[in-house]
């Protein structure tokens, strides 16, 4: 796929910057010759949604991804409808990007993430069906619908909706059921290249099973990068996100290859969640730099392109920078020259 750049990259924000910023951080990038845009869902900070509208508003070219939705907090079918009022905005160029969430906000929000894998199978089975403009009767043990399909707004052609369904996938289980049912699979972040070597074993099981090939299957990761001429400086920047996901998402703790016993004392030092200010600030001292190298695609310049070629090399087939820090257009423009 050419995307105007010597190699694929895309763009991927949090919950920072503000959301009129990433709208014109995403015109940049698509002016850089980036594939795509990604926003993510996360903690209670904003959703994705509302800013990819407007960006398939501003934007031409650049494909639109959510990095990731999840399967709990909104019906299949109004998922489902939301993509395909995207698609009659940006055509052809929305992703649907969707995880399964994670404990303790999911509990916290009032919903009990009861067997995963079966609510994953199940929506991503009506929302295909769905966006494939067919009348959809499903009875499944998580979700269900009844001779449902959709309407479309008045005067959009009845076209099947051409949006790839990705899954956001940590754990093996998931990531082997994404690579039976997902068109792609979204890697996650603070994670080494290492865990890709595996998540791509786990992927190319659940790959066997649905009849294709593993390089049939898109896989995208988060990488979240700090990028200074200082190196020091870069570590030091991202090294409080780092503290805060290993402390705080037990999906990314299990998988990242950070000592268990270094985790616990991460974790009891932040003092639940949302952290304690106090707890945040020595937590960050357990940290060191090469905990932070391990996990993220942080330093100088050539110190971000050469960790991002190694996931790529270990699996990872669009990397999705995570710029943390201001310099965002810097970023943005040493990727747009290559990295491999």
């Amino acid at each position: 796929m050419s995307t105007g750049t010597p190699d694929r990259v895309s763009l991927f924000f949090v919950d920072s910057p503000l959301a009129r910023q990433q709208i014109d951080y995403a015109k940049y990038a698509e002016q850089k010759g980036f594939e795509a845009i990604w926003i993510c869902e996360t903690r209670m900070a904003r959703d994705a949604i509302s800013i990819l509208g407007a960006i398939a508003y501003v934007t031409k070219k650049i494909k639109l991804g959510s990095a990731v939705i999840n399967c709990w907090s909104r019906i299949a079918p109004l998922i489902a409808l939301t993509w395909a009022t995207l698609d009659e905005m940006a055509p052809g160029r929305t992703i649907l990007g969707i995880g399964a969430w994670w404990d303790p906000l999911a509990s916290k929000a009032g919903v009990e993430r009861n067997k995963p894998l079966t609510r994953m199978r199940d929506y991503v089975t009506i929302m295909r069906r769905l966006l494939n403009l067919k009348t959809v009767t499903y009875r499944g043990e998580s979700a269900q619908v009844r001779d449902l399909y959709l309407d479309l707004g008045h005067g959009v052609p009845r076209k099947p909706k051409n949006v790839p369904i990705m899954i956001g996938a940590t754990g093996f289980k998931m990531l082997e059921l994404a690579g039976e049912i997902g068109d792609g699979v979204i890697l996650n972040f603070f994670l080494s290249p290492e865990y890709n070597r595996k998540a791509v074993q786990a992927i190319e099981k659940g790959v066997a099973k649905s009849g294709r090939k593993i390089n049939q299957i898109d896989r995208p990761q988060l990488i979240a990068c700090s990028m200074n001429d200082d190196a020091d400086k870069a570590l030091n920047n991202i090294r409080y996100m780092v503290t805060m996901y290993l402390g705080q998402q037990p999906h990314i703790m299990k998988a990242s290859g950070v000592k268990q016993s270094l985790i616990k004392e991460i974790n009891r030092t932040l003092g639940g969640w949302p952290p304690k200010q106090e707890g945040l600030e020595k937590a960050t001292l357990l940290v060191d730099d090469k905990i932070v190298q391990l996990l993220t695609a942080s330093g100088t310049p050539d110190d971000c392109r050469k960790k991002v070629r190694e996931y790529v090399k270990a699996g990872t087939t669009l990397p999705m920078i995570c710029p943390i820090g201001e310099n965002i257009r810097e970023m943005v423009d040493v990727f747009a020259e290559g990295y491999m």
